[in-house]
């Protein structure tokens, strides 16, 4: 089975951080939705054995709950018309959709609940207003709160909340108090990221227009720490480098991605992923419009031979607490990576067990250096 991605590239605003494909004007997003309606057509998967074809879906951008209630309904239509989803798929698969917190209303949510929607990922990033402007975010601090109140009197029991440290001069304790305000929420799910400069993006000309400005090393080194001390004394499984969830709540669409699991990417920028081949549209909103409805997916591809494929393997299951699966690899490869990993594994920063090599805690610190030295160039 595979996942579904579907790129939803329209924002009421623009944070300054972001560089995912995305545009603040919505005049395009009916012709938007038929086209992604049309791609889904033209773009079919065969049945698995059992008549399925997918275990996840996931709606991303974007803000994807810039769609209107009836946008979605068209979406959600022609996913049930196109795929063989198995009876009482709402409760067997997982379908995830990127709000931003004030767009969650009681009508907005039960309209969700209502498609089979059962997972909600919010971008909260901070819980204090003053760095909330800052990003250019449109919520306050009390509107996550009170989106995931809302969220669960529809229904929803499987909430994700993403946060953000390493802003301009914050503290350790600022970070305290982000953490704690996140655990208040109860939430199943919580992904932390380091604020990272993007090229192009406003946060890069505004860091041109100010001064340079640079996270200091050893206290994002703290803040990462306390991340994971807090989060897993609370209960929740650190799963990934920047990912962490209560028992039963990984992210199943996300982890298909790191597990090596096909998965097919509808929409403008969208990626593909067949085992063979990626497979990538266009980042450009009105030729991915006029192309499609032309009867031609507007895209480039890329052939993965062996070694692209064992980097790639590289590259993302190590990010993960299961790690490599060994077996998975080539004798070649296999050999390759151990022969390559052995400093890793003397100096405690890998471990290999059960014919799995995964990060210790602290490889975490270096999982770049490692993933890199790993790779084959």
């Amino acid at each position: 089975m595979a996942g579904l991605y579907i790129h939803i590239p329209f924002c009421a605003s623009r944070c300054i951080y972001c560089n995912f494909y995305s545009t603040t004007s919505l005049k395009l997003r009916q012709r938007y939705v038929d086209a992604v309606c049309r791609e889904m057509e033209m773009r079919s998967l065969p049945p698995g054995p059992n008549g399925e074809s997918l275990n996840t879906i996931y709606l991303g951008g974007g803000t994807p709950s810039q769609l209107t209630p009836d946008q979605l309904r068209q979406l959600f239509l022609y996913i049930n018309k196109v795929y063989s989803l198995p009876s009482n798929w709402e409760d067997k698969l997982e379908v995830t959709i990127e709000m931003n917190p004030d767009d969650v209303t009681p009508a907005y949510a039960a309209t969700l609940s209502q498609l089979g929607i059962n997972r909600v990922s919010m971008g909260a990033q901070t819980f204090d207003d003053e760095r909330l402007h800052f990003l250019h975010r449109r919520h306050t601090a009390g509107q996550v709160q009170q989106a995931v109140k809302i969220l669960r009197d529809a229904g929803i029991h499987n909430i994700s909340i993403d946060l953000m440290y390493g802003f301009p001069n914050e503290t350790l304790d600022d970070w305290q108090r982000d953490i704690e305000a996140a655990l208040s929420l109860n939430v199943e799910h919580i992904s932390a990221y380091c604020l990272s400069i993007e090229e192009h993006t406003p946060l890069w000309k505004w860091i041109i227009e100010n001064g340079e400005w640079r996270m200091d090393e050893e206290l994002e080194r703290q803040m990462y720490e306390m991340l994971i001390d807090k989060l897993t004394v609370a209960g929740y499984e650190h799963y990934e480098i920047s990912n962490f969830a209560k028992p039963g709540y990984r992210s199943r669409h996300n982890s298909s991605y790191w597990n090596d699991t096909p998965y097919i990417g509808l929409g403008a920028a969208a990626h593909s992923y067949d085992g063979k081949r990626r497979q990538w549209n266009i980042s450009n909103l009105t030729q991915y419009i006029t192309d499609i409805n032309q009867g031609t997916i507007p895209c480039e591809y890329e052939d993965i031979d062996e070694d692209t494929h064992y980097n790639d393997r590289i590259t993302v299951a190590l990010r993960t607490s299961d790690g490599l699966d060994l077996t998975t690899l080539s004798d070649r490869h296999r050999r390759y990576c151990m022969k390559e990993a052995q400093r890793f594994l003397d100096d405690g920063l890998l471990q290999w067990s059960d014919n799995r090599l995964s990060l210790t805690r602290k490889g975490l610190f270096v999982s770049d250096y490692i993933m890199s030295s790993l790779i084959m160039v």
